[in-house]
């Protein structure tokens, strides 16, 4: 299972929220270089990481940090936050991402994600994320109206290969992953399964990694020191392709 520590960035800063709410928004670290040269040392190989300020308002202000991480860490970099349009896809390409997440435009224009595996193929991700089963856009704050696994159905069919499963009301509140909805999801899809949110200690890695999933996103425990990541690393196993 490959084990993929978080940055969000937001103002150029590392931040962090509870449940997506941008009220809550806070800052967790100084340099966003130095985090992610942690992550290395750790046996990490890949960060998620998500640009809130594009999530939110479409404006790129982070492009500059992306590729200091890129070019400073070696790490992999998959990246989410308001890729909306082919143009945004070539944007974060240009900086060196190697995973692009597409949230809300997966709901909102199902052609584009078509368009983005015809282009990139494996390299487009789609962001599930859900709240009492339904998911949500515009950065959490606006319901679909349409059911998680159904969503993921209609993803796979466009031939996307890799989905990354976020329990809103589990992100950043230290309270463990949503484990049943992960495992329907394993259970209705093929795809790859990236579980977001919730992960609170080395025991969640251990429950995750026994279910067989693809990956686990560790954002809030990594800073607020409730988990181990290099013994997180260990328990993911073999990190050296993703």
């Amino acid at each position: 299972m490959i084990i993929e520590p978080a940055i969000d960035l937001k103002d150029q800063k590392v931040v962090r929220l509870h449940k997506g709410d941008f009220d809550t928004v806070h800052q967790v670290a100084e340099d966003p270089v130095a985090v992610a040269k942690e992550f290395a040392q750790a046996g990490a190989t890949v960060i998620h990481m998500v640009d809130l300020d594009g999530a939110r308002s479409g404006k790129r202000v982070n492009g500059e940090i992306v590729k200091r991480v890129i070019a400073e860490s070696g790490m992999k970099i998959e990246m989410g936050g308001g890729i909306r349009c082919m143009d945004d896809l070539k944007a974060v390409d240009e900086m060196g991402v190697w995973r692009f997440v597409i949230g809300s435009a997966a709901v909102t224009d199902p052609e584009f994600v078509a368009e983005a595996v015809k282009a990139y193929g494996d390299r487009i991700a789609v962001g599930v994320d859900a709240k009492n089963g339904e998911v949500k856009t515009s950065g959490w704050e606006s319901g679909s109206g349409i059911h998680y696994i159904d969503f993921a159905k209609k993803m796979e069919a466009l031939g996307v290969k890799t989905l990354i499963f976020t329990d809103i009301d589990t992100d950043g509140m230290l309270s463990g992953p949503s484990y049943q909805s992960l495992e329907n999801l394993r259970n209705a899809v093929s795809c790859q399964i990236v579980a977001s949110g919730g992960v609170s200690c080395n025991q969640d890695i251990e429950n995750l990694a026994q279910m067989g999933l693809y990956g686990a996103i560790i954002g809030k425990a990594y800073y607020a020191g409730t988990i181990d990541l290099p013994q997180a690393v260990r328990c993911g196993g073999d990190q050296t392709n993703p």
